[in-house]
């Protein structure tokens, strides 16, 4: 270390980047301060919203959508294998047929994904092309990740076009993703994927710098710079509201990045229309709001963690809550600690866990069936119905 001290002259307000495969060296100032960042992520999904990749009146925007390609293949460059969760679909179509704007909403999204979904492809193949990389389509429903089969044979085929020359692009299927069936938005997607694939960081890419404390006109608001995985404070500087082509908004990337860290991966939220934003980002300049990763949990905790729906629901008593809550130690739910089971269930069924009076505590899944339950219910030295290997805590 002294010897690269020594062999290196240091100016105020240079920096110069050393580049290995191991880590990125950084020197700055007069005070020969050296800051070491080991590359510590291999897997990245970067989601980009539909404002970054439109103009204005909604069309697509390819000047963007060139700088964003550009960018993605310079990650290759660095060894990163990535993911791209794309919107612009609906924006795409809508430029090739302005006219379905009069139609139901519900068809008019159904038909303007379906033919934009084509053109949106062609223009991320052609760019790819010009890096030597092939780009892959996924497109999901919710349905997707709420059925285990078909949400292992989802990870499974990403893994496999996790090759050296090939992107895997994903999208909702808008074409059949109607009520029930819809994500909140892509930013929803983009989380359920990075646990899918155990990505070591998620960037959300929107129109503006990150969380800022105010509205991005607001004189005075400023970026916050890092965000704790379970600090719901933040949310107060969000003001209502969402993108304007877009479904979602900076209060739904910020519940999907906290939700994201919280099992397990660094998520950052940044300005997509600024030059070279994925590498500074990579390389581990200060730009955008981050979410540090906490502790990572199994493949089955992720995906439990993302599910809405469940077969039945157990109640469970203040003592129950408390033991399930204790982050100092390991707890199974057991059905001393039940109070009430409403809804029958097999094994293997999805149950949602709450308290008395009704809040959420959970997620698991059943170790036995429902009539087993109850005739177990408040017995103590029993098998636990929800195994903490299959739970998790809200």
């Amino acid at each position: 270390m002294s010897k690269i001290r020594n062999d290196i002259r240091f100016f105020i307000g240079a920096y110069i980047y050393v580049r290995s495969e191991a880590r990125i060296v950084r020197f700055s100032g007069e005070s020969e301060y050296l800051y070491i960042m080991k590359q510590a992520w291999k897997k990245v999904v970067v989601k980009v919203g539909t404002n970054v990749l439109t103009r204005e009146n909604g069309s697509l925007d390819m000047t963007a959508i060139s700088q964003l390609v550009d960018q993605l293949a310079e990650l290759k460059q660095m060894g990163l294998q990535v993911v791209l969760v794309s919107s612009g679909a609906v924006g795409a179509g809508r430029e090739l047929l302005p006219e379905a704007d009069a139609l139901d909403p519900v068809v008019r999204r159904q038909m303007l994904s379906s033919i934009g979904q084509i053109r949106l492809m062609e223009v991320y193949r052609q760019l790819f092309r010009g890096h030597n990389l092939l780009c892959g389509q996924v497109l999901a429903t919710k349905e997707d990740f709420r059925d285990r089969t078909h949400y292992l044979n989802m990870r499974n085929c990403l893994a496999a076009l996790l090759h050296d020359s090939i992107i895997p692009i994903v999208n909702e299927n808008d074409v059949i993703s109607v009520t029930e069936l819809m994500f909140t938005d892509n930013d929803e997607l983009a989380s359920l994927i990075t646990s899918m694939l155990s990505a070591d960081a998620l960037i959300i890419l929107s129109n503006v710098d990150g969380l800022l404390t105010g509205p991005p006109d607001q004189p005075g608001a400023v970026r916050i710079p890092e965000v704790d995985a379970h600090d719901e404070s933040v949310l107060t500087y969000i003001a209502p509201g969402k993108s304007s082509f877009g479904r979602g908004g900076m209060a739904t990337k910020l519940r999907m990045a906290q939700r994201t860290a919280r099992l397990g991966a660094n998520v950052v939220l940044a300005n997509g229309r600024r030059v070279g934003i994925l590498p500074a980002i990579c390389q581990g300049e200060q730009v955008g709001t981050r979410i540090p990763g906490q502790q990572k949990v199994s493949s089955v905790k992720k995906w439990l963690a993302h599910q809405s729906g469940a077969a039945a629901r157990l109640v469970i008593n203040a003592g129950a809550v408390r033991a399930l809550r204790d982050s100092e130690r390991v707890s199974s739910l057991l059905p001393v600690g039940v109070t009430a089971i409403e809804g029958d269930f097999a094994k293997g069924d999805l149950l949602r866990i709450t308290d008395e009076a009704g809040q959420v505590v959970g997620t698991g899944l059943a170790q036995y069936d429902s009539e087993t339950a109850r005739q177990l219910l408040g017995q103590q030295n029993t098998k636990p119905i929800i195994h903490y290997d299959y739970l998790v805590v809200h």
